[in-house]
């Protein structure tokens, strides 16, 4: 079966309304690590895909560095972009109120952001471990499961959400990552 294996990256070392892209602190560097070692585990290696930002670009590296391969920097996998004119103190209010709503609410750039994401991850061919963010996970569960919820589950700091392609084409969940109570880092 050819999986896609999505994971949200390590825990940042500052918060979306102090830093634009955060590296992992040093928890953020041990998650990363365990989960490196629980996917060389669980799957044979395959393409690595990651997110432009510092931190899924160095969670990816630890699964990188074990299956001596390079990952494929992707935008379309990247964190929600903020709205223009957003201050940076005032970036996670408007993402915890995001989050509380649904994409429909949101602006176009939001729901053209989603859009994108879901036409890489359906055009995807597994298997495929591709290192991405909270919001951008939840709006493929939203997806699939036909909701239009910006936020469906509370996945933790390198959680593991699994999808496959159906016989359409279309993504199919078969498993959701590890739930926390998250701050949105």
């Amino acid at each position: 079966m050819s999986n896609l294996y999505f994971v949200r990256h390590g825990r940042a070392e500052a918060s979306w309304d102090v830093a634009v892209d955060p590296s992992l602190d040093e928890v953020g560097r041990s998650q990363a690590d365990a989960v490196a070692n629980q996917l060389s585990l669980t799957i044979e290696p395959c393409a690595i895909y990651t997110s432009p930002l510092a931190r899924c670009r160095e969670t990816s590296s630890f699964l990188a560095q074990s299956w001596r391969c390079e990952p494929i920097i992707e935008p379309r996998i990247a964190e929600i972009p903020s709205p223009q004119g957003v201050a940076m103190a005032d970036r996670v209010e408007w993402l915890r109120a995001a989050m509380g709503g649904n994409w429909g609410d949101l602006a176009p750039e939001h729901r053209a952001y989603r859009d994108e994401l879901v036409r890489f991850a359906c055009a995807t061919k597994g298997p495929a471990v591709l290192f991405t963010h909270f919001v951008a996970i939840n709006a493929l569960i939203g997806h699939v499961l036909g909701i239009d919820d910006v936020l469906t589950k509370t996945l933790d700091n390198c959680s593991v959400t699994v999808f496959t392609h159906s016989s359409d084409g279309s993504l199919r969940l078969l498993e959701y990552g590890n739930e926390a109570d998250t701050l949105v880092r």
